[in-house]
């Protein structure tokens, strides 16, 4: 069974690109306002066991990864609206490994984990719906992938979700769910 594969994030460039291309020419809020139910059904499908089953050392496992799509919420909610509200920030980006190891996801409820990024995603959509063509050109300054404006971070966002639907799925059936 091969390991997991992710676009090569040593090139911004290419692993953005990468990311977005899952979204194909489908609307990125769109894709991101079905995530939480797409979420909810696999979350109801899946074994405890195999949630929690590590099926590939060292990465994560299928609860993990939807605690990082948690995490990623609080992070691009944050970052949409510093970019919205202040001129030009500098946009820091996050270890998500410590930050999926540090909160115990892999201990987590999943029911809590859920209501918790449903609510999050609900709260951004709000805002990312309300945005005007100008407001999308507004941009901050990722640290290291440099210039990102809002109108950019949504289709990636949407195209991370893809992936990590993907991944989850990848990871139930290598724990043989």
């Amino acid at each position: 069974m091969p390991t997991d594969v992710r676009p090569e994030i040593a090139d911004p460039d290419s692993y953005i690109n990468a990311i977005i291309a899952k979204v194909g020419d489908r609307e990125p809020l769109e894709v991101l306002a079905e995530t939480p139910g797409l979420f909810a059904a696999r979350l109801r499908a899946t074994p405890e066991a195999a949630l929690r089953a590590r099926p590939f050392e060292g990465k994560w496992t299928p609860l993990e990864v939807f605690g990082h799509l948690r995490d990623a919420e609080y992070v691009y909610g944050y970052r949409s609206r510093t970019i919205f509200c202040d001129d030009e920030p500098v946009i820091v980006g996050m270890d998500q490994d410590k930050w999926v190891a540090r909160q115990g996801h892999n201990g987590a409820d999943p029911a809590a984990l859920l209501e918790e990024f449903t609510a999050l995603r609900g709260f951004n959509l709000r805002l990312w719906r309300s945005l005007t063509p100008a407001d999308l050109e507004r941009f901050g300054r990722h640290n290291e992938r440099g210039e990102e404006t809002l109108g950019r971070m949504m289709p990636l966002l949407a195209g991370h979700d893809v992936w990590h639907l993907e991944q989850f799925d990848r990871y139930v059936a290598a724990a043989g769910a």
